[in-house]
Parts: structure tokens; C-alpha cells; sequence
């Protein structure tokens, strides 16, 4: 068994998670936005004390720069995976995993991998392991909990409905989620779940804040209501 977790506030989590570099060239077609460290600690403080963190397998999808997926490490995770499309994004994550100088004091061993890979090509986490040619144990193939951050339309070009795929992949890969969305999606992205045969037990909004990253930006900054749903796809 592990030593207890030695963040014991969620403010220390979230100037923990501060040091985390954000995305080095953010790319507007995959509408990459890093997610603000005080959003990331509050979700994780939550699925923490909901018992889906601490001692778990943790399948973090569009990664980004890992800064989820280091949160989970800090809160006890027992392994986390970061996959993210974007090959610049997840250089940068493995880089910071090996900066042992900003996570020694509370977790010296961060026990995290990260992939570059598309997810739309695979049904779940086992066919991209498998095809990937990544040799994991077989506890691996279904994770614990998936901590998820799809692109889910904030700009009027983007793709429409690209979290379907997400939605899908993760409840076909863990037993339970967390996936952030839209606000105005709400009805959709639940019955979405529930047709998937999974059951959406808690909600959390935020304001997620969109910087001025991109050439079309008119304004510095606007926020966006964001939901992060956790989702039960567990087998009693």
C-alpha cells in the first residue's frame, strides 16, 4: 500500500500544478486550450475523494501537456497514461515528468507514460495499445478511470460533435469517467452516456476561460461554461 498522499489542501495542489508549461504552439483545428490549474485541482480533489484517483490506473485522453495526468500522480494515482494527437504537446509532457524538481517534495515518483496517438482510430484502449505494439499488463487494458478534455466547440469553426469519439473510446475503456463539455450540451452528452448503456451520478461547472491565442480572437479572453460529468460504467 502506498504512503497516504502528502497534499493535504487543494490550494497546494493548484500551485502545484501552476509549474506545468501549457500548450508551446496551440493549434486551432485541434482547439487545444490549456485547461487553468484551478479547474484541474478541483476536478481532481473531487474524484479523489469520490475514491476514482488514489491507488488507480489513469487513462488521460487529449492529454495536452499532462497537466491531468501529473494531478492524478499527486493525488496517489497508481499509474497514469497520457494520449494526446498532438506530438509537441506530449514531448513537452514527457519532459516535465522527468523534471523531478517540480514534483519531489510531494510525489518523487511520478509514474506516468505518454503516447501520441489519434483515438478515432481505435474503439478503445486495448486496440491502441495493441496496435501501437505497446506491451502492458492485462490490468491495463481496461483502466480505472478516464479524466478526459475533448475539443467540444467552442469556436464556430471547429468540428461539431468531435466528443462523440471521446464519449465513446472512454466508456469503452474504463469504469469511470470524467469528461468535460459544453454547458449548452448538457442534455445531449448525458443522453449520449446513457445510450451507451453508462450513468452520469455527479456534475461540475466551471468557467473555463479562453484565452487570446488564436489569429481570429477579438476579445482577450471570454469565459465559457464548461460541465465535467462523472460517469459510472461499472458492472455490478
Amino acid at each position: 500500500m502506498k504512503d497516504p498522499i502528502k497534499i493535504k489542501k487543494k490550494k497546494h495542489l493548484e500551485m502545484i500544478l501552476e509549474r506545468i508549461p501549457k500548450h508551446p504552439n496551440p493549434k486551432v483545428d485541434l482547439e487545444q486550450y490549456s485547461t487553468p490549474s484551478i479547474i484541474c485541482a478541483d476536478l481532481l480533489w473531487n474524484a479523489y475523494n469520490l475514491g476514482d484517483i488514489y491507488d488507480k490506473t489513469i487513462l488521460d485522453l487529449g492529454c495536452g501537456t499532462g497537466i491531468l495526468s501529473f494531478a492524478s500522480c499527486l493525488m496517489g494515482a497508481k499509474y497514469s497514461l497520457g494520449i494526446d494527437i498532438d506530438e509537441e504537446s506530449v514531448d513537452l509532457a514527457i519532459k516535465t515528468s522527468q523534471n523531478n524538481d517540480i514534483f519531489k517534495k510531494y510525489s518523487p515518483n511520478i509514474n506516468s507514460d505518454f503516447l501520441v496517438s489519434d483515438i478515432n482510430k481505435y474503439d478503445n484502449i486495448f486496440d491502441l495499445l495493441y496496435f501501437n505494439n505497446i506491451k502492458k499488463s492485462n490490468d491495463l487494458f481496461k483502466f480505472d478511470t478516464v479524466i478526459q478534455n475533448p475539443p467540444f466547440g467552442s469556436q464556430e469553426r471547429s468540428k461539431h460533435h468531435t466528443d462523440r469519439k471521446f464519449m465513446e473510446f472512454a466508456v469503452n475503456s474504463a469504469n469511470v469517467v470524467y469528461s468535460f463539455h459544453m454547458a449548452s450540451t448538457e442534455e445531449f452528452v448525458i443522453k449520449f452516456y446513457e445510450d451507451l448503456g453508462a450513468d452520469v451520478t455527479h456534475k461540475l461547472i466551471y468557467n473555463f476561460p479562453i484565452p487570446k491565442i488564436y489569429d481570429f480572437h477579438t476579445e482577450d479572453s471570454k469565459n465559457v461554461k464548461v460541465i465535467v460529468l462523472r460517469v459510472d460504467n461499472s458492472i455490478d
